[in-house]
């Protein structure tokens, strides 16, 4: 079988600078923002993480979203006050 030649326009090989794959664990903060009992992202503070919380409880009401502090053991569901 003749080898393939490389495309000269492909766009992996135009010098695009990617992040090297790496399967180490990324850093995760104290305060962890939960969907559907999905962690979804990490903060430093509570007041930052319940922020993230409520804007995602108002566009998507119906979801259930916690708020997890990993370093007390201890969640706070965020639901909306009618």
């Amino acid at each position: 079988m003749a080898a393939r030649r490389r495309n000269s326009n492909d766009a992996s090989s135009a010098g695009a600078e990617r992040e090297p794959v790496s399967q180490a664990r990324r850093q995760e903060h104290q305060f962890r923002l939960q969907v559907d009992r999905q962690t979804k992202e990490s903060f430093e503070t509570n007041k930052a993480a319940e922020q993230a919380a409520l804007a995602i409880k108002k566009a998507h009401p119906i979801l259930h979203v916690e708020v997890v502090d990993a370093g007390a053991g201890v969640s706070k569901v965020i639901e909306l006050v009618k």
